[in-house]
């Protein structure tokens, strides 16, 4: 059987959101600094959740492990992203493996309802994803930062958006095989209740419309006994022996 759009597009949309969101977790650019006061011009900072850098850009020199001086890593959003983004990695890994058991590209049949519940479990690792990454961006201004200085979304913040994005598309449409898993849940109840329909054999076209293979036509009924000599001529080449009375 030829594997359904909807599954299709959540196992490539899936993998690829899990990609971005891993290099979104691990990379130290949520923000950068600029601009910073009594610091070389071209120096900038970096700060992620889970650690700090510093890059000169004449030089491309960098550094990290920067000490926390400002209290950075103390602060909530960066505490609720750091759970966050790892549970979401978490959840959306044990949804791809529902989803390749659901799918089961070798089989004829897919498993609608296991398809379904990895679309519901990628759906959620997205919102787990995009509601740190949303509140790291409303708080980007009143994070602690040394005063005076230029303050820049960076690069993780935005595959941290992208990879979320992803995750609840593909979550949603895996998530639509549950329609089909419920469209066959209702054609076994029919043919469990009323098992009788599913045995008759096809219909077939008389004169007067359509009627089952099973049923037979009623007999003709004649009024006249000139008729009924016709009906018989029409049976069988030789008349009945009550013809000729």
């Amino acid at each position: 059987m030829r594997t359904p759009s909807v599954m299709i597009v959540g196992l490539v949309l899936g993998p690829c959101g899990l990609l971005l969101n891993l290099v979104s977790t691990l990379t130290p650019c949520w923000r950068q600094v600029s601009r910073i006061p009594s610091k070389p011009v071209d120096l900038i900072y970096q700060q992620g959740i889970w650690d700090l850098c510093e890059e000169t850009q004449s030089t491309h020199q960098r550094q990290c492990g920067l000490p926390d001086e400002l209290g950075y890593f103390s602060m909530q959003p960066v505490q609720v992203a750091k759970g966050l983004m790892v549970s979401s990695l978490i959840v959306t890994v044990v949804g791809l493996v529902v989803a390749a058991l659901g799918v089961r590209c070798w089989q004829e049949e897919p498993h609608y309802l296991l398809a379904g519940l990895s679309g519901l479990l990628l759906f959620t690792s997205g919102l787990m994803s995009l509601i740190p990454v949303s509140w790291y961006n409303h708080d980007l201004s009143t994070l602690p930062v040394p005063t005076d200085s230029t303050l820049e979304a960076g690069y993780s913040l935005v595959l941290g958006y992208l990879g979320s994005c992803l995750e609840l598309i593909g979550g949603f449409s895996l998530a639509l095989s549950l329609h089909q898993f419920c469209q066959e849940c209702r054609r076994k109840k029919a043919v469990t209740k009323y098992p009788h329909h599913s045995q008759q054999g096809p219909a077939t076209v008389s004169s007067r419309g359509f009627m089952p293979r099973s049923q037979k036509p009623a007999p003709k009924s004649f009024s006249n006994p000139v008729d009924v000599l016709e009906g018989e001529r029409s049976f069988s080449h030789s008349l009945p022996c009550d013809s000729d009375l």
